[in-house]
C-alpha cells in the first residue's frame, strides 16, 4: 500500500491536468479607462462610467463597454464582437474593423463610420443619437426602439435593414442592401 506524501498528490494531480488539457489558454482582459495605442491585447472592458480610446489597436477576443462608459476606437482592429448596455457613447471609425457584430443596447449614443462588420450591427433601446455611416455590414443592420434619432446612410449591407419602433423614424439613404429593406428603413 502505497502512503501519501504531503503537497506531491496535489502537485501530480495539477501535473497531470496541464498535461491532459495542454490547449486550454486563459484570455487576459485588460481595464481600459485611458487611452490605448498601437497594441496587441485579448479582451477589453470599458468599466462603468470611464472612457477608454482605443487607437489602432488590436483586439483578439471582445470589447465589452459597461453602464455609462464611453468607447472610442478609432482605425482599431476586433477579431470578436462589441457589446455595449447602457453605454453612455460607443463611436467605432475610421477603418476600424469587427470580426465578430456590434451590439449597443438601452444606452445613449452610437457611432459607427467608415467600418468593415463582418457580423451584424444592432442598435436597441438606446435614448441618443445613432448614426451607421459608410460601413460595410457582412450581416444585417437593425434598429429597434430606439428614441434619439436614427441615421443610416451609404452602408454596403450584406443582410437585412430592419427598423421597427423607432421615434422618430430613420433617415438617411444611398444603401446598397443585399437583403431586404424592412418596416421603417423600407425607402433608405
Amino acid at each position: 500500500m502505497l502512503k501519501a506524501i504531503p503537497g506531491v498528490a496535489m502537485t501530480l494531480i495539477g501535473l497531470s491536468t496541464s498535461l491532459m488539457f495542454p490547449h486550454i489558454a486563459i484570455a487576459e482582459e485588460i481595464i481600459c479607462q485611458g487611452n490605448l495605442g498601437a497594441i496587441t491585447v485579448d479582451n477589453v472592458k470599458v468599466p462603468q462610467g470611464k472612457t477608454c480610446t482605443l487607437s489602432k489597436t488590436t483586439v483578439k477576443g471582445n470589447i465589452v463597454v459597461e453602464r455609462g462608459a464611453t468607447l472610442k476606437a478609432i482605425g482599431t482592429k476586433v477579431n470578436g464582437s462589441i457589446q455595449a448596455e447602457g453605454a453612455s457613447l460607443v463611436d467605432v471609425n475610421s477603418s476600424a474593423t469587427v470580426g465578430g457584430s456590434i451590439q449597443v443596447k438601452q444606452g445613449s449614443a452610437a457611432r459607427v463610420v467608415s467600418t468593415r462588420i463582418t457580423g451584424d450591427v444592432q442598435f436597441e433601446s438606446n435614448s441618443g443619437q445613432l448614426v451607421a455611416n459608410q460601413n460595410q455590414i457582412g450581416g444585417n443592420l437593425q434598429a429597434v426602439q430606439n428614441t434619439g434619432g436614427v441615421t443610416i446612410r451609404q452602408n454596403r449591407i450584406n443582410g437585412n435593414l430592419q427598423c421597427k419602433e423607432n421615434a422618430p423614424k430613420p433617415i438617411g439613404g444611398s444603401n446598397i442592401v443585399q437583403g431586404s429593406k424592412e418596416d421603417q428603413c423600407a425607402n433608405l
